[in-house]
């Protein structure tokens, strides 16, 4: 039987609030926690998560998740954006020491009892694949980390004609199809992301680490283009490339989720993400 306790709340960036979850089985001794990172627009109860984590805890592993602080989604409703201003005040810079909170607090907790601490694997959707790369690169605490349909870039490409009408602004607004709403970006985004190009520079983590790496990209995904895979995986040689063959950005995944059996796609990129966890 695996067991899920939740409503675990720790400060974040700003003293914004993470909620935290854990799913484990009760008696196995582990394989390692698993520590997942979910993507922008995102969170950590976002279609199949769940399910995924009882994947992994049926394997015996520890799997943790999170909202990041600063996601647009609140302690009392943690599924849905009913703080724009906070998602509006996002960064990556923010999203980073929201982990690095993460990694202190299983540091700190019960869990390194079971000295299972010195294995800790960060993994990530999507912008949260990404934000693992990176502090996988910058905290000698992890041991393996993986990327399902990461970027290979967060400097921001944007024309200049339109950094200056977000200055002016203050803001631009992203759609969310999903829950049709306009979601604020405030120009501190842009400001965060020029002051530490240093530290979210993505090819040079990549270049610089020494532990296994795992990318898993859709053949398919509209949203982040399957090259951006092949690049992460030039930057390191010794990284294992997976690419799902058709796959779209969530690998066939929707929220809300019902299905009892994973989509095609997913379960391949399930599989190959234990088996890789478990060499």
């Amino acid at each position: 039987m695996h067991r899920k306790e939740d409503k675990i709340i720790i400060d974040g960036s700003n003293n914004r609030p993470i909620i935290i979850d854990i799913t484990f089985k009760e008696k196995n001794k582990s394989k390692g926690i698993v520590l997942f990172s979910h993507g922008f627009k995102g969170f950590k109860d976002w279609g199949p998560f769940n399910q995924i984590a009882k994947t992994f805890a049926e394997n015996d592993f520890i799997f943790i998740k999170f909202n990041f602080s600063h996601n647009g989604t609140t302690i009392d409703n943690p599924t849905n954006f009913t703080d724009l201003d906070a998602f509006g005040n996002n960064n990556f810079c923010k999203e980073l020491d929201d982990l690095g909170f993460v990694i202190d607090w299983i540091e700190q907790n019960h869990l390194t009892k079971e000295s299972i601490f010195n294995d800790i694997s960060l993994f990530g959707h999507s912008r949260g694949g990404g934000i693992s790369i990176l502090k996988a690169a910058e905290d000698n605490r992890i041991k393996k980390v993986i990327s399902w349909a990461s970027p290979s870039n967060f400097t921001n490409l944007m024309s200049e004609e339109r950094v200056v009408t977000w200055k002016e602004k203050n803001v631009v607004f992203v759609y969310n199809g999903r829950t049709k709403q306009n979601m604020p970006m405030y120009y501190q985004f842009y400001e965060s992301g020029l002051q530490n190009k240093e530290r979210i520079d993505i090819s040079k983590a990549v270049q610089i680490l020494k532990i296994p790496q795992l990318i898993v990209h859709g053949s398919e995904d509209p949203t982040v283009f399957k090259k951006e895979a092949q690049r992460i995986k030039k930057w390191n040689h010794n990284a294992q490339l997976h690419i799902v063959n058709g796959a779209n950005h969530v690998f066939g995944a929707c929220h809300p989720y019902q299905m009892n059996d994973y989509p095609t796609h997913l379960q391949e990129a399930m599989h190959v993400t234990l088996d890789f966890l478990k060499k």
